[in-house]
């Protein structure tokens, strides 16, 4: 019985592209909120 590698490599790569997007929403919110902070004690 032979496995096919294919699900795991496909399954590898979905895992990564899912957490990079996620890693990628997560620092432009924390750029975001540090933009905003700055901003608002530019104000004060």
């Amino acid at each position: 019985m032979k496995l096919d590698p294919w699900p795991f490599v496909t399954a590898a790569y979905a895992i990564v592209a899912i957490a990079a997007v996620a890693m990628s929403l997560l620092s432009w919110r924390a750029m975001r909120r540090a933009e905003r902070a700055l901003e608002e004690s530019r104000r004060a």
